[in-house]
């Protein structure tokens, strides 16, 4: 299992998406660049969105922000 969780779009103003790193929840995303900051603020630094062993996308990829 993918060790960073980007859960589905969530209504908002503007619209978010929960984040999960290691089973625990670190905060919310507006956009990819928020996944990129709680990844290195968990200690990655080479953080690949792409890659599927490295993060999982639920409800949309990484270019699916809004419902």
């Amino acid at each position: 299992m993918a060790p960073i969780v980007v859960l589905p779009i969530q209504p908002g103003d503007p619209p978010f998406r929960v984040v999960e790193i290691e089973g625990r929840t670190v905060g919310i995303a507006h956009d990819m660049v928020d996944v990129i900051s709680m990844a290195h603020e968990s200690g990655r630094h080479h953080v690949d969105l792409d890659d599927p062993a490295l993060v999982r996308w639920v409800g949309g990829d990484k270019y699916r922000w809004r419902l």
